[in-house]
Order: structure tokens, then C-alpha cells, then sequence
């Protein structure tokens, strides 16, 4: 199999969960901000994983190049980034995802209560969604897996420079950049903190 066919006929449904999905996450979203003047989130970002992308990570994990190890061994064909302004909030989000209906917690990961040793924070989510359109399994209306990361907007902005300086190659002082980095991550992490003490306060009648 070519690794554009990695998907097989299931690609024409990916799109269509995405959209769904995301569109759930907009009316909830809507929804909060009508009940309590704010919103949920600042901006999410949603994407398809490229044909080629998932045909990689299935080479890198042993797996055959087939839609059974694109869409149900492998878990992130379907993904979604929420960036939210506040810590509260993106436990909020989470709040609302996990009300869907159609939604299902297949794993979970708080990597802001815990950090990782580098200092990386996000909240991990990885949903089972159960959808009108065919799956691998054989399903009429089957599921299809979505992967989804809440972050701040201060843990984003780290991270995306993070993940940008670690493809970098001939890096000199590694040991001292990553101490750097831990200390910024620590930093924003405070950040965050009295930021939302500081609308807490602000809200507080």
C-alpha cells in the first residue's frame, strides 16, 4: 500500500468527523459565553494527520501501512488543539467535551497538575467518538478516535518553541538549554497562576 492510501476509504469520513466535532465544540463554547460572559477557549486548531505523517508513524511503531493500524492501533489521525486563556478554563473545556453524547474517554493524561521533566504542560485527551459513518471494525455507525490537547496560552507558546528548537541540530550547551527551557516552562507556569487568581479576584462580588 502506497502511503497515501494509508487511510484507505475511510480518508472521505475523516473530514466529516472533524467538522462534526469541532462544531460541537464551537456551539458549547457559544453556549458557555451567552451563560457567564466568557468564553471557553481562545482559538482551537484542527487537523487530519497527513497520509505521509501516519504513514511514518506506523513504520516507526512496526506496524503494517493499513487503515486498521491508521485508524484504530494509532490513535491521532483526527486532532484538535484548544488554547484557552485560563487554567479554570481548559478544565472547563474538558468539562463540556466529556458531556457530549457522543463521546467516550478512551485515555487521559494532566500533564498541567503534573508537568513532564522538561516542563511541557497540557491536558491530553484521547476520545472515542461514535459517529453516523462506517469504521475499520466493520461498524455502520462506527468510532473513530480523536485526539485532543488543551493548553494555555502561555503553555502553547512554550511548547511550540520548545518543539521548534528541539529539531535543531549541532545544538551547543543541550544541558544548559534544557535547564533554560525547564526554568521558562516554571516561570509561565506561576504566570498562569496569577492570572487566574487575578480574574478570580476580579470576578468575586
Amino acid at each position: 500500500m502506497e502511503q497515501t492510501e494509508v487511510y484507505g476509504d475511510y480518508a472521505q469520513y475523516l473530514p466529516l468527523i472533524l467538522e462534526d466535532f469541532t462544531k460541537e465544540i464551537v456551539s458549547a463554547n457559544k453556549t458557555v459565553k451567552e451563560k457567564t460572559g466568557f468564553k471557553m477557549y481562545e482559538h482551537l486548531i484542527a487537523r487530519i494527520k497527513a497520509p505521509d505523517s501516519m504513514a511514518e508513524k506506523c513504520q516507526r511503531k512496526n506496524l503494517p501501512l493499513t487503515p486498521k493500524s491508521a485508524l484504530d492501533d494509532i490513535h491521532d489521525s483526527i486532532g484538535i488543539r484548544i488554547v484557552c486563556g485560563f487554567v479554570d478554563d481548559v478544565y472547563q473545556t474538558i468539562a463540556q467535551i466529556k458531556a457530549l453524547p457522543q463521546v467516550t474517554i478512551y485515555n487521559e493524561k494532566d500533564y498541567i497538575t503534573n508537568a513532564k521533566p522538561n516542563g511541557y504542560r497540557s491536558y491530553h485527551l484521547i476520545l472515542k467518538l461514535q459517529t453516523p459513518y462506517p469504521d475499520i471494525l466493520g461498524n455502520e455507525h462506527g468510532s473513530y478516535f480523536v485526539e485532543v490537547q488543551l493548553r494555555t496560552i502561555a503553555m502553547d507558546s512554550w511548547a511550540s518553541l520548545e518543539h521548534e528548537m528541539k529539531y535543531k541540530h549541532e545544538v551547543k550547551n543541550p544541558e544548559m538549554i534544557t535547564q533554560e527551557l525547564k526554568r521558562c516552562a516554571d516561570e509561565l507556569a506561576s504566570c498562569d497562576l496569577t492570572m487566574q487568581t487575578i480574574r478570580n479576584l476580579i470576578q468575586d462580588k
